[in-house]
């Protein structure tokens, strides 16, 4: 009686990885969509710029608890309008250092073609990594070369001038005539991301 063949062994070590990395990529892609969702809804709550620069509206603070006061609901009512005053002064501020620009840029890339171009494993020093220790190793790098470069210096310095721009129009404007949807203590830049809906006015 002849003896029985057995099927040939499969390198699944191969595959489990290749599976990871497409793993990786729906992950990023879900994540995409999750952040279009999340942008489009913050577009829906910002509020008219009209409203923002109402002039007639404008006056000195009597002190400095009034200019905290007014800063808190402002930011609270014009949070969109003002996290968009941030991100144009970050790319100003890019714009005009186009070499940060171009470095943030190249991180980006690093970034698109790890999580959405590469369809094999990252095998480096005849070993082969994890998308894991992928991830940890690229945000490592990532956080080093921004704070070890003047790139770092120019996001900070960017952040400080428009959160300065931001709170002195909070305190100069006066939010009299604004209707709060939600409790002050609510309120901040980001609030959008942690609600599901857009704010809702009360009867």
């Amino acid at each position: 009686m002849a003896p029985s063949s057995q099927p040939p062994v499969l390198p699944v070590t191969q595959q489990g990885a290749a599976g990871s990395v497409q793993t990786s990529q729906a992950t990023v892609w879900v994540l995409a969509g999750k952040a279009q969702d999340a942008f489009n809804l913050a577009l829906a709550q910002k509020r008219p710029w009209v409203d923002l620069f109402d002039r007639s509206q404008l006056a000195k603070p009597e002190s400095f608890s009034e200019a905290i006061t007014r800063a808190r609901k402002n930011s609270y009512y014009f949070r969109i309008n003002y996290s968009l005053v941030l991100t144009g002064v970050v790319v100003l501020s890019l714009i005009f250092n186009p070499g940060a620009l171009f470095f943030l840029l190249a991180l980006l890339a690093g970034w698109v073609y790890l999580y959405a171009v590469r369809s094999e494993p990252v095998v480096a020093f005849g070993r082969t990594f994890s998308e894991r220790e992928v991830l940890a190793g690229m945000s490592l790098f990532t956080i080093a070369m921004i704070f070890m470069t003047s790139v770092g210096s120019i996001l900070i310095t960017a952040l400080m001038i428009g959160g300065a721009i931001c709170f002195a129009h909070g305190a100069y404007r006066v939010p009299d005539d604004l209707f709060l949807d939600e409790p002050e203590t609510t309120g901040g830049f980001l609030s959008f991301l942690s609600s599901g809906t857009g704010p809702q006015s009360h009867v």
